[in-house]
């Protein structure tokens, strides 16, 4: 009765879809990429997919299996396989999507932006392909009122799907909007592959090349490491809480194998929409390894060099990113509704989830307002230990990244896993996943136990140390 008040998901297909496009966001579009790009290629892909196998598999099962085990919010389910310590994890949970928030929505608008900058364009009332990307971008940082304007503006967006509920609002949006990012990712990614020079792009991204890896072996790992985490939405609250809504009928295993092989598969394909092209039109791997502004100021310049149809794969692309980040907005959102929701609830309160959304959003904005107006450190702002001379004082991006995707994600993962492995026992997890004639094949059942007990803790400390040392070297 409990998982009936709380509602399910109308399919199995909009779970997966709405998991999936919670996973597929900013993480693959504009992360992946320029990771990529800035630890040689064809080695960072290698380790991502290993990492992916051993790592990813396995805590995207155990966060399912907890989510709907405990049939509650990501802290309250933690808290009911395991007291204080799943009261720690689950925090974790927590306060990763709300500082992600902070930034995660920036970037949605500033895809936003280019959208309508792009439609400018097309239209003949601005003519942005005279403008250097970085020019027009650097504009696009200074000019605050603007960039919290469409922040305020993406947030709404998010407001608007996310009232309607899980069955509703959730997985009405992604039966729509996941095929429609989708079949735009393949439109850019044929223009991508036939441009003049896009074959240099595909040698960086397949050819072997184990270079990187022999240099700086722990570099590699972490990137490869954080990006898993980011672009599968792990340990971040969003599969526990999609979980406590999943039927006990569903096959963890399966989707979990589902899931992980879309998100991947998208990851690449985003590989190939912009590593390509940026080799082909945007200066070779001096683009490749042109980091965050790989997406914002070396793909516009890409669009700017097409001609009469830059403008038109300008808005395709741009509309597909924001839609991506859209999906994954809003799945980092449900982890803080779904909480103040389930709280109220256990207290004895009724609730009105669009007043719940509604104050959740306002405070989202309040501190992304904050990021959208530092502009990445364009407007001399002041941050947090900028005075170190550390990374993450650079602006109030890289310093929300830091102790979200740098510090509280790995921690958490590397916690968890432990705490499965070794003090809650995969037992726990197995049985989940063998509910209503889903075994768990004892072969799997042994690779899991290895898995949790000592591939992903081993793997997860090698990250979070890389990921302290990356985050913390000196500018």
């Amino acid at each position: 009765m409990e998982q009936n008040r709380r509602g399910q998901w109308g399919s199995n297909l909009g779970f997966l879809l709405a998991t999936v496009g919670g996973a597929v966001g900013l993480g693959n579009i504009w992360s992946f990429p320029f990771r990529m790009g800035a630890n040689g290629g064809f080695p960072f892909l290698i380790i991502y997919l290993v990492l992916a196998v051993l790592v990813g598999f396995t805590i995207m099962l155990c966060e399912l299996a907890i989510g709907r085990k405990g049939n509650s919010s990501v802290l309250g389910s933690y808290q009911k396989l395991g007291g204080k310590m799943g009261g720690f994890l689950g925090f974790l949970a927590l306060l990763s999507p709300f500082l992600i928030l902070s930034f995660y929505t920036v970037l949605g608008a500033y895809c936003i932006q280019y959208v309508g900058l792009n439609f400018a364009e097309l239209l003949g009332i601005f003519s942005l392909s005279s403008v250097s990307g970085a020019d027009s971008f650097g504009s696009m940082l200074t000019n605050q009122p603007l960039a919290i304007g469409s922040t305020l503006l993406f947030i709404a967006l998010c407001f608007l799907i996310i009232q309607g509920g899980i069955k509703d609002g959730i997985e009405k949006f992604n039966k729509v909007g996941m095929p429609a990012l989708f079949i735009m990712l393949v439109i850019v990614i044929i223009r991508s592959l036939t441009l003049p020079g896009a074959v240099e792009g595909l040698k960086f991204m397949f050819a072997p090349n184990f270079e990187p890896i022999k240099t700086n072996f722990i570099s590699v790992l972490s990137a490869a490491g954080g990006q898993m985490f980011f672009s599968l939405s792990l340990a971040m609250g969003i599969t526990v809480t999609y979980g406590s809504y999943l039927s006990k009928k569903e096959s963890l295993v399966k989707n979990s194998l589902i899931i992980i092989i879309s998100d991947t598969l998208v990851a690449v394909m985003a590989g190939l929409a912009v590593l390509p092209a940026a080799f082909a039109l945007g200066g070779g791997q001096d683009a490749a390894l042109s980091g965050p502004s790989l997406l914002f100021i070396t793909l516009q310049d890409v669009f700017n060099a097409m001609g009469p149809f830059g403008p038109i794969f300008g808005i395709l692309f741009f509309l597909f990113v924001t839609l991506a980040a859209i999906t994954s907005a809003i799945a980092l959102i449900e982890v803080l509704v779904t909480f103040a929701i389930d709280r109220q609830t256990s207290a004895g309160k009724s609730s009105n989830r669009k007043i719940v959304v509604a104050v959740i959003c306002m405070v989202i904005f309040a501190e992304a307002a904050l990021v959208a107006a530092d502009g990445l450190g364009s407007n001399g702002m002041w941050v947090p230990f900028q005075s170190t001379g550390r990374d993450l004082g650079t602006c109030w991006l890289e310093f929300m990244d830091f102790i979200s995707e740098g510090v509280a994600m790995p921690l958490g993962a590397l916690l968890m896993s432990f705490w499965i492995g070794w003090v809650v026992g995969p037992k726990v997890i197995r049985d989940e996943a063998s509910l209503e004639g889903h075994q768990m094949s004892r072969g799997l059942y042994l690779f899991f136990i290895v898995c949790v007990r000592v591939i992903t803790p081993l793997a997860m400390a090698f990250i979070l140390y890389g990921q302290i040392v990356t985050f913390t070297a000196p500018v």
